[in-house]
């Protein structure tokens, strides 16, 4: 796979092997640095290492970020990561490598990555950006390259560059919009606007209990504290509240008389 300049601003290569990966990012970190473009590369530790050793004294003028750090929750991509990096730039065109999804994300995290990957067109709409998708093409799920294939307009495998027919966010976005389903045996916790304080409460002490720290539990009482209020004024007045651990996550679901909603972390 090769490529020194993207054809569009969305770009999504295939790579199966090493030697693919940095064929496709390394010219177009480059290819950044030699317009004087600000880069951000936010792609797994690992990939991290092997980009520096190719770009060498050229690494450091690369913005680096672990995904598998700042994006565990992929709901806090766009917002914490990538918009973080591209509107703390001066105006003009940056260039932007993230890699959301890679071998080992759990099947909690998937719906909200194949979200992300769908709303960052939208969430750079009128912003001058170049962004490239790796995915491994060898080892992620035939369902996962099919997702990429409908939330990017543009393909790129080891020889050729195209559009995708399978384009369509929306429906990518409609399809994984479900609330997570809790484990059996976890305790709904009930609260109407006179209980908001205690099930937020409810809501940390859990968080800290499945190992949160207190920085991120914060985090929680903070998401908690919308969603429950959003259940009271626009579900009728009353939800439910359910906190549960998976796979070193901590995961929650609302649900209300007309809505639901579901968040990890």
């Amino acid at each position: 796979m090769t490529m020194t300049t993207p054809a569009g601003p969305f770009v999504h290569p295939f790579y199966r092997d090493d030697q693919q990966y940095v064929a496709g990012t390394v010219p177009f970190i480059l290819g950044g640095l030699d317009a004087g473009e600000p880069v951000a590369v936010a792609v797994p530790g690992p990939r991290i290492a092997l980009l520096e050793a190719e770009l060498g004294r050229y690494a450091g003028a690369v913005r680096f970020v672990d995904m598998t750090q700042a994006g565990r929750n992929p709901g806090r991509i766009i917002p914490a990561v990538l918009r973080a990096f591209a509107d703390a730039q001066p105006p003009g065109r940056v260039r932007i490598i993230g890699e959301p999804i890679w071998p080992g994300r759990s099947a909690a995290e998937y719906p909200a990555c194949a979200q992300h990957e769908a709303l960052i067109n939208e969430a750079f709409r009128g912003r001058a950006v170049s962004i490239l998708c790796p995915y491994d093409a060898a080892r992620l799920d035939a369902t996962v390259l099919a997702d990429a294939c409908a939330t990017h307009p543009q393909i790129i495998d080891q020889e050729h560059e195209w559009a995708s027919p399978a384009y369509d966010p929306d429906a990518v976005v409609s399809r994984y919009n479900e609330p997570l389903a809790p484990p059996p045996g976890v305790v709904a916790t009930a609260f109407t606007a006179q209980e908001l304080p205690v099930v937020r409460s409810f809501a940390v002490r859990r968080a800290e209990e499945l190992g949160l720290g207190a920085a991120r539990a914060q985090d929680v009482a903070l998401a908690v504290a919308e969603l429950t209020t959003n259940s009271v004024v626009h579900g009728g007045g009353s939800g439910t509240l359910r906190v549960w651990g998976e796979e070193r996550q901590v995961c929650g679901a609302f649900g209300a008389a007309a809505e639901a909603a579901s968040t990890s972390g």
